[in-house]
């Protein structure tokens, strides 16, 4: 039998996705379970979308234009028009959703061989875009016991190499809830700009912020006219992620117009969901106000709840709807298998995304998984007391009493 490619034998498989078989198998065996692995918002989309594609009444579904429908990429440069931030039309493509953005990027900007560096942990499928384009991530770590904050510039400057073409950054963070700091921005600014370098910003959670923290774009950052591009997408800030519309937004016209023959190789994004896209741009402000008080709620009282448990570590997260968490477990991967295989608690059990999968190097992250509070406050509640009995249980269970660690607030 031929065999396959050796890029297919390398790809990973998603820590957020790969343990889905034996949540089936519990669900089969009658567990109920509370899905915490994966960033699916429970909030509805909103009726705007489907009312936009109910009214559409299109005779044919057509091809749209490969950058997207002109009206659509209109409405997206006047929502970054609403946030301060100058983008025009043509500074905007539209993709299927931000990973064919990322990949667009990649393939765009960096030759086979090239180097980008990362801050781990990261979101698990940039391996998987840097394995399919020929990039090589280049990871620079940064750690829970410190908020996984931003390390100095001499860390970063430590990594580069004659092949480093680009940082990327994701702005809050996915997986680890953390927002960064204009300040740290601003760092990362001087880095690019010193070794001429592009700064790609996953800024897909930019409206999820809390405690009166800000959102700072890489856009409002002078000096980066040339390197700075943006990925966008509306499944998290409209609950619509299948509806896999996103874009890449850049000042860059050289940049734009290769990205642009990516995209024409593709045909064109979803017709469809850009339909529904354009409808719910015209949000009002009171939209996010809602949504972000529903999940500032659930932040502060799963972190409150997270507190109560002996030996978990959880930083100060604000931002997105993720938690990186330490618990006091001989391995993480294995724990998160034995909660779906051997343990319920009420007739439930939780699902969640061992950390290990977000670390370049995975040796790292042992001990942690990604938490994501999509569920309601009720549902939440019960996956996390069903988690805290699951400790309790658990064979691999290590010795906590020095590693405690109060959760900020």
């Amino acid at each position: 039998m031929p065999k396959i490619s050796t890029r297919a034998e390398e790809m990973p498989a998603s820590p957020i996705r790969k343990l889905v078989p034996l949540a089936e198998d519990a669900q089969k065996r009658g567990n109920k379970v509370y899905f915490l692995n994966i960033g699916q918002p429970d909030i509805p989309t909103p009726s705007e979308y489907y009312d936009a594609i109910r009214k559409a009444n299109l005779e044919v579904l057509a091809y749209s234009h490969s950058a997207g429908n002109e009206s659509l990429r209109k409405k997206i440069a006047e929502y970054y028009t609403r946030l301060g931030l100058s983008v025009n039309t043509d500074e905007v493509l539209v993709t299927t959703g931000a990973s064919e953005a990322l990949l667009f990027i990649f393939m765009t900007c960096l030759n086979p061989g090239d180097e980008i560096i990362v801050p781990q942990p990261f979101y698990a499928n940039y391996n998987s875009f840097a394995l399919t384009a020929g990039v090589k991530v280049v990871p620079i770590t940064t750690h829970i016991e410190n908020d996984f904050d931003l390390p100095e510039i001499e860390s970063f400057e430590a990594l580069i190499t004659p092949n480093t073409k680009a940082i990327l950054i994701c702005n809050p963070g996915n997986p680890t809830g953390i927002l960064y700091s204009r300040k740290s921005l601003e760092k990362l600014r001087d880095i690019v700009i010193k070794h001429d370098l592009y700064l790609i910003a996953d800024e897909v959670y930019r409206e999820f912020v809390y405690d009166g923290h800000k959102h700072h774009s890489v856009f409002s950052l002078s000096g980066l006219e040339d390197r700075a591009i943006v990925v966008d997408s509306i499944s998290k800030r409209f609950s619509a992620c299948g509806a896999r519309i996103g874009c890449v937004i850049t000042h860059n016209k050289t940049v734009m117009g290769a990205i642009l023959k990516y995209a024409q190789a593709r045909l064109s994004p979803p017709t469809m969901g850009q339909i529904g896209a354009e409808a719910v741009y015209d949000l009002p402000q009171t939209f996010y106000d809602k949504i972000i008080a529903e999940y500032s709620e659930r932040r502060i009282f799963m972190l409150g709840e997270l507190k109560k448990i002996e030996g978990v570590l959880c930083p100060e997260v604000n931002g997105a709807f993720y938690a990186m968490v330490k618990l006091p477990v001989d391995d993480a991967e294995k724990f998160c298998r034995w909660m779906l295989e051997s343990f319920s608690y009420k007739g439930a059990t939780v699902m969640m995304a061992p950390a290990n999968g977000f670390y370049a190097d995975p040796s790292l992250g042992i001990d942690e998984v990604r938490i994501a509070y999509v569920l309601k406050k009720e549902a939440l509640a019960a996956a996390i007391e069903c988690l805290s009995e699951g400790l309790k249980a658990y064979p691999g269970k290590k010795d906590t009493h020095t590693q405690q660690k109060a959760v900020s607030l």
